[in-house]
């Protein structure tokens, strides 16, 4: 179980990303679209080196390795024109990379560890992003099982179980992390659910 970042910074951000950490959470992705460079610094430093290894950079992946990261995550539209021709850009970093269709997700290069499918329910953070999706024939299509399948949009305490049930790999948490008033609770269970898969 993964947690996104909000993509706008939100009030007591990094000493929520160090309780999730301390909760045990496995991965956070540094999603800022709209952060600067500088910005990106600023906020990288504000997070304890020690959970540098766990962090997975959306943007600005040239400063992956000045702060010790070495997972960086792919948008659709960075994919696309991202050359894998080398045999050093493709095992200097852990990859991952986003999807919205199973039959994209299945055309997915073997480097990727793992991919996000979305949105799996009406999501959390966006309410007009709503999801028309057929999990189960989505899981039923899938023929690429070398990327892990990782289920973003909506998820929460109420549906991770279903989640897991319905064949995903595992999740990813945004909304009900950052829009809510008890983000270090609804983590907690959800990672409580986790834990039985």
């Amino acid at each position: 179980m993964i947690v996104i970042t909000n993509p706008i910074s939100t009030q007591n951000e990094t000493n929520t990303i160090h309780a999730l950490f301390e909760c045990g959470l496995e991965l956070l992705h540094v999603r800022k679209p709209y952060f600067s460079e500088e910005e990106m610094k600023v906020f990288l430093s504000k997070v304890t080196k020690d959970y540098n290894s766990r962090l997975v950079l959306h943007q600005h992946h040239q400063l992956a390795l000045d702060f010790g990261i070495n997972r960086i995550h792919l948008t659709e539209s960075t994919r696309a024109t991202w050359k894998l021709d080398t045999e050093k850009k493709r095992d200097q970093f852990i990859k991952s990379t986003s999807t919205h269709v199973i039959s994209d997700f299945n055309q997915l290069d073997d480097c990727f560890e793992y991919a996000f499918l979305s949105p799996i329910y009406q999501s959390i953070s966006k309410p007009d992003y709503q999801s028309n999706f057929d999990i189960e024939k989505a899981i039923k299509d899938r023929t690429n099982f070398n990327t892990k399948l990782f289920a973003l949009g909506g998820i929460s305490h109420k549906n991770i179980e279903n989640t897991y049930q319905s064949g995903f790999d595992d999740v990813a948490l945004l909304g009900i992390i950052w829009n809510t008033n008890q983000p270090i609770q609804n983590f907690k269970l959800c990672q409580k659910i986790a834990h039985l898969y």
